[in-house]
């Protein structure tokens, strides 16, 4: 072959390949002009250089955003950015109405986090519920982000599932079903005193959508929050998680020393599973509802929700006794009203409140935006590691860490109510328990898998 149809046939194929790889996908912005876009909320500056686009803070403007006119659904966004010290975000399937707070933008957010707290693909909904996925718990995903230099972003939104990447690493994989359509936009943060002129770029701005969008493999690595009721996402099933709790009714729990569940006091309504509080008339508690199965090394995701004053807990580990045929014994991640349950201040040092290893160990505090109010929900987390390494996480945060067994654990016990407990805490594997303390507590999302 002679070397000009040699270099033919190279050109043949490198085309070919660069058709590959940019087929299917439409770009937002012409590297020329802010056409197809609209500007939202603040005044912050939007200008077109050198083939990006270019957001500049104004001092005492709030939040501004870059809208595109047309929103989307289901779609799969890459671009390019390069921030200095802002904090910023890509909206996405967001909303303005001129009739709510003259428009104010509300709706996903992927998180633009140039900080060392590096939740830089988190993913935040702005001006609604907060944080819904921050990096927290997935810590490869802290390491993506290049805080000098170009950052490559891809969000992938089908359907409820919605999945982050920072330069080709996985961040985020989040379920929700709040919004299914709306805009894109590029947002130049808001500031008040700090002095405007800090600056983010944008650049090679496309998009997938319908046929045309190619997502990426599962990666059974990353976390997932799930806000649907009751339901598993491909991602969980990968990961061999199961529904503990069916949102129908009791099937798959029992009362303690038995096969079937409590005859009252607990309730299955439109997908949640309530404990009633107590009949005031009654001398005993309904009781606690204990799982079919036993568990020796798991994770367990929940929701919960607590009325005022209210009381309750998730045992693990439990054992069970004639003496106690209403109540369970076992290591318990608190449930509380910190604020109006008078248990939030028995204890030594707090480890009586929200989240901690009841009676042993305090919960580490969270920063008042990741506090839910009562009648709010929360999402709770135990892990129990097949070394016997086991943690508490609420709200997307790991509160409390510790070695079941260990010399540490047992001088804990020691010092505790438990201390005249043989063995306690200490069963190979057990079932898991919903505490029946009296009070209203509601339950949701009850998911688990045994981990080898």
């Amino acid at each position: 072959m002679n070397i000009r149809k040699l270099v033919s046939l190279l050109l043949l194929f490198s085309t070919a390949g660069v058709y590959a790889q940019t087929a299917g996908w439409k770009n937002l912005f012409d590297g020329k002009t802010l056409k197809g876009w609209h500007q939202l909320n603040g005044k912050a500056k939007y200008e077109v250089i050198n083939g990006s686009i270019i957001g500049t803070t104004v001092t005492a403007e709030p939040n501004s955003f870059l809208a595109t006119n047309e929103d989307y659904g289901d779609f799969i966004l890459e671009l390019e950015l390069k921030v200095g010290q802002m904090n910023s975000g890509i909206q996405f399937r967001s909303l303005s109405d001129p009739a709510d707070h003259n428009g104010r933008v509300r709706g996903y957010q992927v998180e633009v986090d140039p900080s060392d707290r590096a939740w830089s693909g988190g993913i935040y909904d702005e001006a609604r519920r907060g944080w819904m996925y921050q990096t927290e718990m997935h810590p490869a995903a802290k390491k993506a982000f290049v805080k000098k230099g170009w950052n490559k972003y891809r969000i992938e939104a089908i359907g409820p599932v919605i999945r982050t990447w920072v330069n080709d690493v996985p961040v985020a994989y989040m379920v929700d079903d709040m919004t299914a359509k709306g805009f894109i936009a590029l947002q130049v943060h808001g500031v008040k005193e700090r002095a405007g002129g800090a600056q983010i770029q944008w650049r090679n701005i496309k998009i997938q959508t319908g046929a045309a969008m190619r997502p990426r493999p599962l990666d059974l690595s990353v976390p997932v929050a799930n806000y649907t009721l009751n339901t598993l996402s491909p991602l969980e099933r990968a990961q061999g998680f199961s529904l503990l709790f069916n949102g129908k009714d009791l099937r798959g729990w029992r009362a303690v020393l038995k096969q079937s569940p409590p005859e009252k006091g607990w309730e299955v309504e439109n997908g949640i599973l309530q404990i009633m509080p107590a009949d005031s008339s009654a001398k005993n508690k309904y009781g606690d509802l204990l799982s079919a199965r036993q568990y020796k090394a798991f994770e367990m995701n929940f929701d919960f929700k607590l009325t005022e004053g209210a009381n309750s807990g998730v045992k693990y580990f439990v054992m069970e006794s004639e003496n106690a045929a209403r109540a369970g014994l076992g290591l318990e991640y608190q449930i509380l009203d910190d604020e109006r349950h008078p248990d939030a201040k028995l204890g030594t040092a707090g480890n009586r409140t929200m989240s901690s290893l009841y009676d042993l160990i305090p919960a580490d505090k969270l920063d008042a935006r990741f506090k839910k109010n009562i009648g709010e929900w929360n999402q709770g987390k135990i892990i129990v590691y097949p070394n016997n390494l086991v943690q508490h996480w609420l709200n997307g945060f790991k509160v409390v860490e510790y070695q079941r067994g260990s010399n540490i654990y047992k001088v804990l016990v020691a010092h505790s109510k438990f201390a005249g407990k043989e063995g306690f805490g200490l069963a190979e594997r057990g079932p898991v328990l919903l505490q029946d303390h009296g009070n209203a507590v509601y339950y949701k999302n009850i998911k688990i898998r045994e981990l080898n």
